[in-house]
């Protein structure tokens, strides 16, 4: 079995490598470089040539492993260990100027998050966890809020771009949470969200529509922060499930019974 600590440091360094050419090609990427992959689904050069990168290396790290990665760089599964590579997470944000996006990258063993890393190379921003570790941002421990109820609390979402099936729902979950909460706010990155919630800077975190690429890694770095995460019937479907809510562990039953409520009529 790997030494999943190791692995984690070599990915640190990766994704900051990754963020780095992110900066590099933002200053010369042009309108004519984006494409849509669908219905406001936007992707780059840069996003396809960060994801063979980090394919390649991490291909080196461990041989055997293979990839659910956003760009489909490669179609290798792996018996045991499988990759879940976000690029850049963010790629709206990337082509409007906007300094908020992250590479994210997280390793399943199994059925089992085991590594997750998240950088966000706009404040120079890594954080990072292993299996049976704690949650790190920068080298320091990170835990989610204490924030006791959903009045006191902010809260982060994203918008669907696609998929309006639960428009109806999530609008009206927003506005609930408009009154009756601190605010809500939308980054663009959900990743970047997710590690928000694990370091305390937001309460919590829903939104559908998402990709395992989009969570995976935020997934591990909330649960080993003292974070709880479901998906919206309070199950465990929330890495290919397309549902999840993140939140502190004393906030989690009031926010996921109105969760419920909204979405699971």
């Amino acid at each position: 079995m790997p030494d999943y600590q190791s692995l984690t440091s070599e990915v640190i360094q990766l994704t900051k490598k990754i963020g780095q050419f992110l900066k590099e090609e933002i200053i010369i990427l042009k309108q004519s470089d984006v494409e849509e992959k669908g219905l406001h689904n936007l992707v780059t050069y840069v996003d396809k040539a960060a994801e063979k990168q980090i394919v390649e290396a991490l291909s080196l790290l461990l041989p055997e492993s293979g990839f659910i990665a956003e760009e489909g760089t490669s179609n290798k599964i792996g018996k045991d260990y499988n990759w879940i590579v976000d690029p850049l997470d963010g790629t709206t944000n990337y082509i409007h100027g906007v300094p908020l996006y992250s590479v994210s990258i997280a390793l399943k063993f199994r059925n089992e998050l085991v590594v997750g890393v998240i950088y966000e190379p706009n404040l120079d921003e890594c954080f990072y966890t292993w299996k049976n570790a704690p949650s790190y941002l920068n080298g320091k421990e990170i835990k989610t809020s204490s924030v006791p109820n959903v009045d006191h609390a902010l809260f982060a979402t994203g918008f669907p771009y696609h998929d309006y099936d639960k428009l109806t729902e999530f609008m009206q979950f927003f506005s609930y949470l408009m009154q009756h909460s601190r605010g809500v706010r939308r980054l663009g990155s959900a990743a970047v969200d997710l590690a928000y919630v694990a370091c305390g800077r937001y309460d919590g975190f829903y939104e559908y529509g998402l990709s395992p690429w989009d969570v995976a890694a935020g997934i591990l770095l909330v649960q080993n922060a003292s974070g709880k995460v479901f998906d919206f019937s309070r199950g465990n479907d929330f890495l290919f499930g397309k549902e999840i809510v993140a939140t502190n562990p004393i906030l989690a039953e009031e926010f996921i019974q109105l969760t419920i409520k909204h979405f699971k009529p």
